[in-house]
């Protein structure tokens, strides 16, 4: 049964105690906010699913403390996915390997397979440490929402729905971790983020991009990998507000009587007064970092519409774009 009362904590100890109680328990990692649960326990993760109102079919990341502790999750570990971990963990990388019996079939959406994680936050680290149990943890926020990167989004999503959030923010990559298959003779990346696929070639040369699914209804042709990572096959990231995308923000204009936000890398300085909340990053690292809270603090500011600038195809722009196009539902 769910919590009356969603606790605020700022205890590791505490967390990890949580968990292994079979608790849900929202903390920070460099990515967004995770909400964690004990991937052993069918009941546990029963309870996030409800909890989030997350489809059953949607595999679940399972996190460690450290890279040879993905033999809590995993019953192999693939040389490509040795190599990864190697360069890029702990870090935002996400290996999918072969799954280890004990780890729910509920976390695994029934698939053989399951995403292994390393995050590298001191808090997510220090949690994990103490509960020294696999610990699933999607995003925290309701399923379909963008994701949380603040404890008070979490508590706007799930207050009364799971037993804590950690009551700590800080520095955030803003975007979920990149998800590679490792399971394969070439490895394929199915979820794009901050590691590139051009740092994953420089380590593994024949990675191959396998993303791109459809967000809404049945993954249909192609997606047999894609089903493999959360994020790729159901509608993601999205606000009350509509989404529009623009490539060409000088060109923009708006109706007369509309309330709109903007966000992007390019100003427009001759519509600034006219929107209710207006935000030009620097870099597309910043974008990327501010995105998710942006689009909630339009819903807080009851926006009705929301432009995007579209981030560039490269580097971190390309997991950043992937995010844009499933907020406005055009993926």
């Amino acid at each position: 049964m769910a919590p009356t009362r969603t606790a605020l904590i700022d205890s590791p100890s505490e967390a990890a105690r949580l968990l292994n109680a079979g608790g849900l328990v929202a903390f920070p990692t460099e990515t967004v906010f995770g909400l964690g649960v004990d991937a052993t326990s069918d009941e546990a993760v029963r309870r996030l699913f409800a909890a989030k109102g997350r489809p059953s079919d949607n595999p679940l990341i399972v996190h460690v403390a450290e890279i040879d502790q993905w033999r809590l999750a995993a019953s192999a570990l693939t040389p490509s996915a040795a190599a990864l971990l190697a360069a890029f963990a702990p870090g935002p990388l996400t290996v999918v390997l072969p799954k280890r019996p004990e780890i729910s079939s509920l976390v695994t959406a029934g698939l053989g397979t399951v995403g292994v994680r390393v995050p590298d936050h001191p808090v997510a680290r220090e949690v994990l440490r103490l509960a020294g149990a696999p610990i699933a943890a999607p995003s925290a926020n309701r399923s379909g929402r963008p994701s949380g990167t603040r404890w008070r989004s979490v508590l706007e999503d799930l207050d009364g729905r799971i037993d804590a959030v950690y009551r700590q923010d800080g520095p955030s990559l803003g975007l979920e971790s990149t998800v590679v298959d490792c399971t394969g003779s070439v490895a394929a990346v199915l979820r794009p983020g901050a590691v590139t696929t051009e740092q994953i070639r420089r380590v593994l040369p024949d990675a191959r991009e396998s993303f791109g699914a459809p967000s809404s209804g049945a993954p249909t042709s192609g997606a047999h990998e894609a089903v493999r990572s959360p994020g790729v096959a159901h509608p993601h990231y999205q606000p009350r507000a509509e989404v529009r995308l623009v490539d060409a923000p000088e060109s923009l204009t708006l109706g007369g009587s509309e309330r709109a936000a903007y966000c992007g890398l390019q100003a427009v300085d001759r519509l600034r007064g006219s929107f209710e909340l207006y935000a030009v990053y620097p870099t597309p690292d910043e974008y990327a970092a501010a995105f998710y809270e942006f689009l909630r603090e339009a819903d807080r500011r009851g926006v009705a519409r929301v432009y995007v600038q579209l981030a560039p195809d490269e580097g971190i722009g390309r997991a950043l774009r992937d995010r844009q196009l499933r907020a406005a539902g055009e993926r």
